[in-house]
């Protein structure tokens, strides 16, 4: 596989990643939702400060730093994967996932790196806005990454006689993810699965 197929890859990621997220962000109040197949599929519009999946990772400086790993990771990948998955002639099933998780930092990088200066701030009884660079809703590198995608399966209350969780409700699947957050999980998980095949060199 060329590295300009790797960056084919994460660019149309990235595209439908963040397509999706800028529509949500206008037509969305916060918590909005829409059930796209009844229940068990809705558009679910939140936002959060954090990792994948809607996992914060603490306060103002947290947020920065995070932000700030992303796009260190990002410029390693590129590199990465140019100068040493493609130029080796690595698996192109690895390249590809390498690609995926690629493109998922990237589209959580750009949330938390710009969208507090292009954005106006969402809430509950508000719709985002568009706005000129500067006039959004918070500094550089500190923007709230935009959730959308839940699935909420099924549910049930555990038996009070359950240790610790007795009685509690439980869902499956409960956080709410964006096409990112699914594009690392879909290269990870894969890389897993296929780790045999996938960490050899092409002959």
């Amino acid at each position: 596989m060329k590295f300009k197929q790797a960056v084919f890859i994460v660019f149309l990621v990235l595209l439908i990643d963040q397509v999706l997220k800028v529509y949500v962000k206008l037509n969305f109040a916060l918590y909005d939702h829409y059930e796209v197949f009844g229940t068990w599929f809705q558009i679910y519009f939140i936002e959060n400060s954090g990792m994948a999946f809607g996992m914060n990772f603490g306060g103002k400086w947290g947020k920065f730093g995070l932000t700030l790993f992303r796009l260190i990771a990002v410029i390693w990948g590129f590199i990465y994967i140019k100068n040493t998955l493609v130029k080796e002639a690595y698996h192109k099933g690895l390249i590809t996932c390498a690609s995926l998780i690629l493109a998922g930092a990237l589209g959580n990088l750009i949330d938390s790196m710009i969208y507090s200066k292009i954005f106006t701030v969402s809430a509950s009884v508000h719709k985002a806005k568009l706005v000129g660079w500067g006039e959004g809703y918070g500094e550089l590198f500190h923007g709230n990454v935009v959730d959308m995608l839940y699935f909420p399966l099924f549910k049930f209350q555990w038996p009070d006689w359950v240790p610790v969780v007795g009685g509690q409700m439980f869902e499956f699947f409960k956080p709410v993810f964006n096409v990112a957050d699914a594009s690392i999980f879909i290269g990870v998980v894969t890389i897993l699965i296929f780790q045999n095949r996938f960490i050899t060199k092409a002959a």
